[in-house]
């Protein structure tokens, strides 16, 4: 006689995914194609996906967006922005405008390449500095270049991106005593050796967009799972019902998370994925 098994009838755990692109969709050679494969198998299973980057929601990032879920509520700008799987600006939060211009005077007193980003999409910079002009070919989207005293759009983050010196040092540590701000930090595997800090407006962080997805759905972080490899994520990680690090995560993040999977060129998000699925 063949036993019958009994069908689940409770809902999975896990219900959002939250995915990083640097260091975590995306490595050294790119997105490979079993994360591509395990997000559709992810879909298939129910689990919402959610891009969760500090990369602006154009370019690249916004086309990882669309084919990782194009349901999904996808977060941007270190939190900052959270757009529909369509590109729509569901939620933004701006920089001041007097805080704005204290960081611009800052990276220009300092001789700091720096970008600037706009709830409207705008990308922004006014330097012909090498590692600014290699960055726009890696997000994939150009960015106009102006002065930047007066954009005319809702900025949502200036980004610093250095390669370390006494100078960038004292800076950041100018940055980090702003009230009014969130200092943001990560690294990309497509440009070693440089640093990337986005400052947002107080209050902004990859969590408290995750929140906002999560409650849209009708979630809370318990019911959500991150998948990072920077420090950046470790706040989220450390949140979430199920955090997850990368292979090639530092430790501090790797200690704080409840499994650790693959790089990425070993199809470490595929391993998360799965391991989401059976949470």
């Amino acid at each position: 006689m063949t036993q019958k098994i009994p069908q689940q009838t409770t809902a999975p755990s896990i219900q959002l995914a939250l995915i990083d692109i640097d260091g975590t969709l995306f490595g050294p050679q790119g997105v490979p194609e079993c994360a591509w494969q395990a997000a559709q198998r992810a879909r298939a299973a129910g689990l919402h996906l959610s891009i969760c980057t500090g990369r602006p929601g154009r370019g690249f990032a916004l086309e990882y967006a669309k084919r990782l879920d194009p349901a999904g509520l996808h977060i941007f700008e270190s939190g900052a922005v959270v757009l529909s799987g369509q590109g729509e600006v569901l939620q933004a939060a701006a920089l001041p405008p007097s805080i704005y211009q204290r960081l611009l005077a800052l990276g220009r007193s300092h001789g700091l390449p720096l970008e600037v980003y706009t709830a409207e999409g705008g990308f922004y910079r006014e330097s012909q500095h090498p590692d600014l002009v290699y960055h726009e070919s890696m997000l994939g989207c150009p960015a106009v270049m102006r002065s930047l005293d007066n954009v005319g759009e809702q900025v949502v983050r200036v980004q610093f991106v250095w390669r370390d010196s006494p100078s960038w040092q004292l800076a950041r540590a100018q940055i980090a005593q702003m009230p009014e701000v969130e200092l943001h930090e990560a690294t990309s595997p497509g440009m070693p050796g440089v640093g990337f800090s986005s400052v947002t407006a107080a209050g902004v962080s990859k969590r408290a967009a995750a929140e906002w997805v999560a409650a849209r759905l009708g979630l809370d972080l318990s019911r959500c799972a991150m998948v990072g490899d920077g420090e950046n994520d470790l706040e989220l990680i450390q949140a979430a019902g199920l955090g997850i690090a990368m292979g090639n995560a530092p430790e501090l993040v790797k200690r704080a998370a409840k499994r650790v999977v693959g790089p990425v060129e070993a199809c470490g998000l595929e391993q998360a994925l799965a391991i989401i699925m059976q949470w």
